[in-house]
Parts: C-alpha cells; sequence; structure tokens
C-alpha cells in the first residue's frame, strides 16, 4: 500500500513537473513571439469613445471597410448595431466631440498633413456632413463651447490675417460665421465665460514676460492684469462658476506648477493644490456647475488627488476594480456617466463605462485586442545623475524573455522637447523591445513636467548639456551592464530627430546607426520658416532656443547640417512633403550634404503626411523599412516587409 502511495505521489509530482515544464515552453513561446507590425502601427480596432450630452449614445472612431478611421455610434439605450455616420476615405477622422444638441458630431481635420485643420458637423440620422469652416489655407481652433448654448461655439481662425487668430461665433444651427473679437497683438489664448464671452486672453512680452489680459465686457477695453517673468510660466484653465475669477496653472513664487484662482478685479491669487516636485498635468471639473473635482498629477506614473468630497468614493471603487493608472476621457452633462480608460504598460488601452448612482464598472473595448495576446514588456521609471550633478528621469524596458545582459539597444529620444515621455503602453517601445532591443527614454532637461528649474535647464542648450544627458543615460547602461556599447541605436521624431542627427555629427563614435523622423538639421532655417501663426510664439523660442537675429552663430554651432561631414554611422531620414513645421528642405539639405561626401544615408519622402505620420498605411511602411534598418546594424530580429510595406517609390 505504501509502495502504491509512493508511485502515485511520484506520478503526481511528474506530471506536475510536466505541466510546469510545457507551461514554461509556453511562456518561452510567448515571449519570443514577434509581434506583426500590422498590430502595433495599424488602426485600433476601436478608440476614442465619448458618451453623448444625454449619456444615451456612445460614439467612438474606428476603421472602415479600406482601413480608414470613421465616426461609429451606439445606442446604449437599445440593442441594435453600431452605426457608421463618416465615410471618410483619406487620412481617416483623428478627433472628434459631440455637439450639445445630442444628434450632430463635430471634427477637425486637415489636408496631408498640413495642419490647416477645417471644422466639420456630421448627423447621425441622414448622416450628411458639412464643412463649417470651407476657408483655403486657413486654421480652426476650438475657442470654447457651453451647454447653455447648445446652437454656438466660438473658434479661432487666421481668417483675417495669416498670423494671428481671432475668434468667431459659429451658428452651428445656421453655419453663420461672425466675428467676435478681434485680435489687437498677438494674443495666442482666448478664454471665455460661462455666457461665452471672451473675456481673458494670453500674450508674450517681447522678453518674453507671459501677459494675462482682462476686459469687463465686450466693449470694454483690454488691459494687462498679471504680468510674469519669462523664466516662469502661466496658463488660464478658464473661470470660476461666479465667473469673477480664473482658474490658473502656474509656477510663481514655486517651483512646480500649481492650480491656482486668480481674482479678475484685483489680481489676488488663492493657492488650491500643488506638488512639491512634479508639475500639475490635468484637471477636472463639473460639465455644468463648473465646479472643480479632481487633479491629476504625473509623477512616475499619473495619479489622481481628489477635490470634492462627493467623489473620493467614486475614485476609490475606480481604483480597486481596474487596479491600474486611469483616466476620467469625459462624461454627459449629469456626470452621472463617465468614460474611464484604463492604462498598463503592457497592454493596450481598455475603455469602460461607469455609472456613479449604481457603481457599474462596464468594459466597452480596448483598443487593440489582438495585441493582449502577446506578453509586452514592463517600463520602469529610472533616475541618474548627469555629468554635471543634475539628477535626469527617464524610462527602462528590457525586452521581455532575453537575460538582461549586453542588449542592443535604442535610445527613443522624445519631440517637443518642451514636452515628456510618459509611463504607458507605448507602441514604438514595445516594438522595439519585442525586436530585442533595451529600450531607454530620458526625459532630458528642457522637458516639461519635473518643475521650471528642470525645464529652464534646457534654455540654449539644444546639441548641449540637453544632448549629454542622453549620452550619460546611455552610458549607465552600458555601466550596468544592460547595453553592449558597440550596438546602440539613437531614434527620434521632430526635436528627437534632431537628437538624432547631433548624435551622429557631434559625437560620431556614440551611436552605432541612427533614424530621423522631421528633424531639422538647421536651426537657422528652422527658425525663419516656423509657421506664420507662430509669431506669438517668437519670444519664447528665442528665450528657449535663441534669437535668430541676435545669436545667429551660435545657433549656426548647434546645426548638424554644418557637421555633416563628421557622420560615420548610417542614417535613415523619414520626412513628411507638407511638414508645417520641419519643412522638407530640413532633411533634404542634410540628405544632399551626406550624399555630397558619399556618407551613408536612407531617405524616405511621404507625399500625403505632415509632421509625423497619420496613415497607417505610411506608418507601416516607416517602421518595415527602420525595423530592417535596426536589424542590419544591431541584430535584432525583424518581420520582413509585405508588398505594400516596400515603400520603393518613397524613396528618394
Amino acid at each position: 500500500m505504501k509502495k502504491l502511495i509512493c508511485y502515485i505521489l511520484c506520478l503526481l509530482v511528474g506530471l506536475t513537473s510536466l505541466r510546469l515544464m510545457a507551461q514554461n515552453r509556453e511562456v518561452a513561446e510567448l515571449e519570443r513571439r514577434l509581434i506583426p507590425r500590422k498590430l502595433l502601427f495599424g488602426n485600433p480596432q476601436k478608440a476614442s469613445p465619448q458618451i453623448s450630452p444625454d449619456g444615451k449614445k456612445l460614439a467612438y472612431l474606428a476603421p472602415n471597410s479600406k482601413g480608414v478611421l470613421n465616426i461609429r455610434v451606439k445606442d446604449l439605450t437599445k440593442s441594435e448595431a453600431d452605426r457608421q455616420i463618416t465615410f471618410d476615405e483619406n487620412r481617416g477622422i483623428q478627433n472628434f466631440f459631440w455637439q450639445l444638441d445630442n444628434e450632430h458630431l463635430l471634427y477637425l481635420q486637415d489636408l496631408n498633413g498640413d495642419e490647416n485643420k477645417h471644422l466639420f458637423q456630421t448627423n447621425l440620422i441622414n448622416k450628411i456632413v458639412k464643412e463649417l469652416t470651407p476657408y483655403p489655407n486657413v486654421k480652426v481652433a476650438i475657442v470654447d463651447y457651453d451647454y447653455k448654448f447648445p446652437d454656438e461655439i466660438l473658434i479661432g481662425m487666421n481668417k483675417r490675417d495669416p498670423n494671428l487668430f481671432d475668434v468667431y461665433r459659429l451658428n452651428l444651427t445656421t453655419g453663420d460665421v461672425k466675428l467676435d473679437t478681434e485680435n489687437p497683438a498677438d494674443y495666442f489664448n482666448w478664454v471665455a465665460d460661462h455666457s461665452l464671452k471672451i473675456r481673458v486672453a494670453q500674450s508674450y512680452a517681447k522678453d518674453g514676460s507671459g501677459l494675462i489680459h482682462v476686459r469687463e465686457n465686450e466693449q470694454n477695453p483690454w488691459h494687462t492684469l498679471l504680468t510674469i517673468d519669462p523664466s516662469d510660466s502661466v496658463a488660464v484653465l478658464g473661470f470660476t462658476a461666479d465667473n469673477r475669477s480664473i482658474y490658473l496653472i502656474t509656477n510663481v513664487g514655486a517651483n512646480t506648477e500649481q492650480l491656482m484662482e486668480m481674482n479678475l478685479k484685483n489680481g489676488e491669487q488663492k493657492f488650491i493644490f500643488g506638488d512639491p516636485k512634479y508639475d500639475l498635468t490635468s484637471v477636472m471639473t463639473h460639465p455644468t456647475t463648473y465646479a472643480l473635482e479632481a487633479v491629476g498629477v504625473e509623477r512616475d506614473r499619473h495619479e489622481w488627488i481628489v477635490l470634492e468630497p462627493s467623489l473620493k468614493e467614486d475614485f476609490k471603487f475606480l481604483s480597486e476594480k481596474l487596479k491600474t493608472n486611469f483616466l476620467i476621457v469625459n462624461s454627459d452633462t449629469s456626470n452621472q456617466n463617465w468614460i474611464v480608460a484604463s492604462r498598463l504598460d503592457i497592454r493596450p488601452t481598455q475603455f469602460y463605462l461607469y455609472n456613479r448612482p449604481n457603481k457599474q464598472l462596464t468594459f466597452l473595448f480596448s483598443t487593440q485586442p489582438e495585441l493582449e495576446k502577446y506578453l509586452l514588456s514592463p517600463v520602469e521609471s529610472i533616475t541618474f545623475t548627469a555629468r554635471d550633478g543634475m539628477e535626469i528621469h527617464a524610462y527602462l524596458t528590457l525586452p521581455v524573455g532575453l537575460p538582461p545582459k549586453n542588449l542592443p539597444t535604442v535610445l527613443y529620444v522624445h519631440g517637443g522637447p518642451w514636452v515628456r515621455d510618459y509611463w504607458g503602453f507605448n507602441p514604438n517601445v514595445q516594438w522595439l523591445a519585442n525586436r530585442g532591443y533595451a529600450v531607454l527614454q530620458v526625459n532630458y532637461r528642457g522637458s516639461s513636467g519635473y518643475g521650471k528649474k528642470y525645464l529652464n535647464a534646457g534654455n540654449h542648450e539644444w546639441a548641449g548639456k540637453m544632448q549629454t544627458d542622453l549620452l550619460d543615460g546611455k552610458d549607465l547602461l552600458i555601466k550596468k551592464g544592460y547595453s553592449d556599447p558597440d550596438k546602440i541605436a539613437i531614434f527620434g521624431g521632430s526635436y528627437g530627430g534632431y537628437a538624432v542627427l547631433v548624435g551622429l555629427t557631434f559625437t560620431p563614435d556614440e551611436f552605432c546607426c541612427g533614424v530621423d523622423i522631421v528633424g531639422p538639421s538647421n536651426l537657422l532655417t528652422l527658425l525663419k520658416n516656423f509657421p506664420t501663426y507662430w509669431a506669438p510664439f517668437k519670444a519664447q523660442s528665442n528665450l528657449r532656443l535663441g534669437d535668430l537675429d541676435k545669436d545667429s552663430e551660435e545657433l549656426k554651432s548647434r546645426s548638424p547640417l554644418f557637421k555633416a561631414d563628421m557622420i560615420k554611422k548610417p542614417l535613415l531620414i523619414a520626412q513628411g512633403a507638407n511638414d508645417p513645421r520641419v519643412k522638407q528642405s530640413e532633411s533634404d539639405q542634410i540628405v544632399k550634404a551626406m550624399r555630397n561626401k558619399k556618407l551613408p544615408v536612407e531617405y524616405l519622402l511621404f507625399p500625403d503626411e505632415g509632421h509625423g505620420f497619420t496613415k497607417p498605411e505610411n506608418r507601416l511602411i516607416f517602421n518595415a523599412a527602420a525595423e530592417e534598418f535596426l536589424a542590419k546594424y544591431l541584430g535584432g530580429s525583424f518581420e520582413p516587409a509585405s508588398a505594400d510595406e516596400n515603400g520603393e517609390n518613397l524613396k528618394r
């Protein structure tokens, strides 16, 4: 009997061992699976859910049969099928919002990336789309829209003067457009009170000081209420419920951006919330009472601070149920139904409908459910000390399933530069990690989010300390043994593309190759060719980057174009032909300089794109080329380009 029991126990242990081995093999297989590019860079299955003002309908983006993103609507009160209500066949719709009548949706769209966005309206019943701002070479921006005025919306347009944005009042029923507020002098931010009257504006003085202008009503003249130092920042969020004060996000008197309330009569300010180390990143208000409800701070990860006591249980409930970072995307006008985004680093975003009175959380969709079948790589927050002693923040992603030692590595540089990388799911990062690369994202000095000292430390440091922060992060990975020093690439777009060019010219032995997307090569021509409507920001550009007239020699010395003959390592450049920010000439001129010296460069020019890639077919073409390029010089895995991804007609 004892022998039988021992035999059974041994058999059970053996079966358990076999089962564990099989599970381990299954996990290992999942870790080694190559994620198809289409899952990472094609269109999402569904995205951007928005609940209607009355809480009865849900609109979202989804690709049509040709793969172009369009708006679909679901009736939450019925079991009928979702309906497609827009029929774009070109670039697709990227963002939209509900008209307050619950019968129309509004969206902005440009032409092939030129950023001259126009406003469109689509009817849910007859699906007729109207262009509400049919003005060529005019850019439209939304200024304000209030539930008390469902038929009117305030928009900004540079229709009268290409350099300046005036405010227009648009009747959404008749389509009539009337000039509401003429721009007197480089005002760039307009704020309406809750009567939908423009009463506050922002501008910069010639020395870069921030100015807040106010007026009592539309008949009264503007006067300057607040002037702040060029090293400080201020942004007007909106009016308090009584229309007597405004909410500010500002770092005046502090290192980080904090939430303040300022009285419009006497300028007195009242502190509401601030974090000592991180800037405030979001403010949530009630859709009809305008009361402050919560604020968000992007520390290493996003965190909520609830200001409205009645919402504490809602945030606690969501935190316990989701067990992830989450964002409140939008709500109905009753504030009873919220759209909630659940965020993780190792899966795409999932969306839920949350009914507050019933504490009911209903799953809506994942943006890319097929991607959830793959093992993704965790993203870790790290800090390191730069060569001058400054603490630098970064994110490190090590490829799952590979020993964290001597890995080929990609230094992935964010654009801006006055923005930052965030923790969470990033398709580019997961793509690179899946191909076998360690990925380092450095929030170099000059990045936002970490206070004004951190931001201002980047002034006039393009190709200087902003770049050495990247090199110090790279050296840290080598020192810790994560990275193979001979297989480190630099990759980025916009400012990140500029950092790629700097890396291969100023420090030609630091990287084995580079991938530049719409990166400026010559700071002199970059500044000369800025869009005319960026004129109000010239003072800030002078402060942070340099004055084209006074600092021309410095700007030239920081421009990779004039060091192009120093390049030794292979370079891939991708550019949108319609880019209004970084003109095609920025890429053309450095490619020409390199080819004159017979230096290694590949060039992809996209005729129907602007500052980055909107069309999924273009994203796939670029990433197929970049993937093969990196595999050639770093040795990682790659998915061979399909016939649709070869991009032969784009090579220059």
